[in-house]
């Protein structure tokens, strides 16, 4: 690859035009609307102070995730048995096709996340799991 195909996206040229979640604000800043990349996909997000997602899991899309400002709760599994705290720093690998929750822990601030994806595909399987609503 030459320095020809080199792209910048500036804070102000990221893409929301993409898959969105309420509580929950997704803008692409590498995609092949953005860039032209064919095979990643990354953007950030910002979820609201207390927010909690439902079960859900990203079908045959691996996702990795760095955790830029906030605090986390992470839950997974079949149940979402398994739980994991955390803060700033903090790098999250999400296999495919694991049905997980993300927790914002904080009551007044905004958790603030830089995900990416192994695809252009932004696959979102919900699956209605009562465990979901619980701590």
């Amino acid at each position: 690859m030459t320095e020809e195909h080199v792209r910048i996206v500036r804070p102000q040229e990221r893409d929301a035009a993409t898959a969105q979640t309420p509580g929950m604000s997704r803008v692409a800043g590498v995609s092949a609307n953005k860039c032209g990349s064919s095979s990643v996909w990354m953007g950030e997000v910002v979820t609201e102070p207390g927010f909690r997602s439902g079960a859900h899991h990203h079908g045959n899309v691996e996702s990795a995730i760095y955790v830029l400002r906030g605090t986390y709760r992470f839950r997974w599994g079949g149940q979402l048995q398994h739980s994991a705290e955390g803060g700033a720093g903090d790098f999250i690998f999400v296999p495919a096709r694991v049905l997980h929750q993300e927790i914002n822990t904080s009551a007044t601030d905004p958790l603030v996340l830089v995900l990416a994806r192994g695809s252009q595909e932004n696959v979102v399987v919900n699956v209605e799991l009562p465990e979901a609503v619980e701590s």
